[in-house]
């Protein structure tokens, strides 16, 4: 009977051992096509950046396996005459839907919205936006990674950051002790980077930019109001690495100066901070405190979850704003691009983020408004895409694996239809997209936007703001 037992255990084990062997080499041998992209032009976005004309490029297994090459005879051939290749956009500072509540409601009940990953995910890699950084994660984005890690789901990948605040944060930092622990608990917990949030102390901040040091944590994030009405040099920070927006250096002064700019810049380049501008973030909210349904012409609303339409158009934190606010966003945008000018000038390192995900700012379309705007500041077509390429990717450490078009790098690839150094808009000119070496071409872009755009028409009623947040009342 003991040996039935077992031998039962063990065709039980070997049947799933082989179900599960079966299912990787049928996703192995989907995802080890070979593909040659013929006569293509190259914009490799490497420092010298030396366009290559007419030029093949053959993609096996999710790698850039050479350039100009023989093909292959068992290789997929794409056309790529009078086409562009560029490095897939990296969007430096989103934060994406994930399952979620807001507290916790009772022991083994569920999420209190659940999203479709496919869904949320989809908006970006229609756009060409082939890594995030997220710089609101929560446990429920590591799944997410994972979903599309095992292929469940087509998606970018993503870089998380722990949020750590003084308060409205989870975890929240009251003094330096604590700033510590919350740091080494984010380590432990697989979060690779530290954002630094608007009020924490000052001594908190420091302590948890001087953990995360010590942690091999680069840092991100705000300006504590904390720093208000003191030196700017006080709070550029050794180790504080990237602000999050411009808005966090306008937040601190009253002097919407060039030169106040210029001192900014100065400081930020002694201190090797990098900035995302996030002009995008400040035009946005100037636009909303006019009027709430200029939101419903923004390309892409229609595929925005519903229930985020709702509370974007019925609970919107920006509209109705006084004149003299209004003015006031005027202001910090205009001063927004002024910084941008100075960081130039001294030679500091932008990276390109929207904030996609919060009021108005749509996941994937978001970050080629950004490159206009970039655009429109005063960077040149070329140092917009670096920032949204090359620069991210080297501040997030894995310019080794994607950010350009060099051999034996990810093939996180976008093909335009014309060429985006001619005019930054063509970005939005895709053809097709390669995510870790997938094809996905037009038509399947359109489908799988279609897709979405159906589910939200379809669920529309099903999703009310403000009845979600009378539920929790109740």
């Amino acid at each position: 009977m003991k040996f039935l037992k077992l031998l039962l255990l063990f065709t039980v084990i070997s049947f799933n051992l082989n179900a599960q062997n079966n299912s990787k080499l049928k996703n192995n041998q989907q995802e080890n096509i070979t593909y040659a992209i013929r006569n293509v032009n190259i914009i490799p976005m490497t420092k010298e950046n030396k366009v290559i004309e007419k030029a093949t490029v053959l993609i096996k297994e999710n790698k850039i396996h050479s350039i100009n090459k023989p093909i292959p005879k068992n290789a997929t051939i794409i056309d790529g005459k009078d086409k562009w290749l560029i490095p897939g956009l990296i969007d430096m500072h989103v934060h994406t839907l994930a399952d979620g509540s807001p507290f916790v409601i009772y022991p083994t009940k569920g999420p209190l919205v659940s999203f479709n990953t496919q869904y949320n995910l989809t908006p970006y890699i229609a756009n060409g936006v082939t890594t995030v950084f997220d710089l609101g994660a929560r446990p429920e984005h590591f799944g997410q990674r994972n979903e599309i890690i095992r292929g469940d789901v087509i998606g970018p990948r993503m870089a998380l950051a722990k949020v750590i605040g003084g308060k409205k944060s989870n975890p929240t930092a009251k003094n330096p002790f604590d700033g510590r622990n919350a740091v080494r608990s984010a380590k432990e917990e697989g979060y690779e980077f530290i954002k630094v949030y608007t009020w924490l102390n000052e001594e908190t901040f420091k302590a948890v930019i001087d953990e995360a040091k010590k942690q091999n944590m680069k840092v991100v994030g705000h300006i504590p109001i904390a720093f208000k009405g003191k030196q700017a040099k006080d709070f550029f920070v050794p180790h504080f690495s990237l602000i999050a927006h411009a808005e966090e250096l306008s937040k601190q002064t009253d002097d919407f100066s060039y030169e106040k700019a210029q001192e900014y810049a100065r400081l930020a380049k002694d201190n090797d901070t990098w900035l995302i501008p996030n002009l995008t973030n400040m035009l946005s909210i100037s636009q909303q405190a006019k009027s709430v349904q200029s939101l419903k012409n923004l390309q892409g609303f229609k595929y925005v979850h519903p229930l985020i339409q709702s509370k974007w158009l019925t609970s919107n934190g920006y509209y109705g704003a006084s004149e003299k606010l209004i003015e006031y966003y005027k202001k910090l945008y205009d001063f927004h691009i002024l910084i941008v000018k100075a960081f130039k000038e001294a030679g500091v390192p932008m990276v390109a983020g929207t904030d996609a995900g919060i009021s108005g700012i749509i996941w994937g379309f978001s970050l080629h408004s950004e490159l206009k705007l970039l655009v429109d500041a005063g960077l040149t077509n070329e140092e917009a895409l670096a920032s949204a390429t090359r620069l991210s990717a080297e501040w997030l450490e894995i310019d080794s694996k994607i950010g350009t078009i060099e051999t034996g790098k990810f093939a996180d690839l976008i093909l335009l239809e014309e060429n985006p150094l001619d005019n930054i808009s063509n970005t939005q000119k895709i053809s097709g997209v390669f995510v870790n070496g997938k094809w996905i071409d037009r038509s399947k872009i359109d489908i799988m936007l279609s897709d979405v755009e159906k589910w939200n028409n379809a669920n529309k009623e099903r999703y009310d703001w403000k009845e979600l947040l009378n539920s929790l009342k109740n």
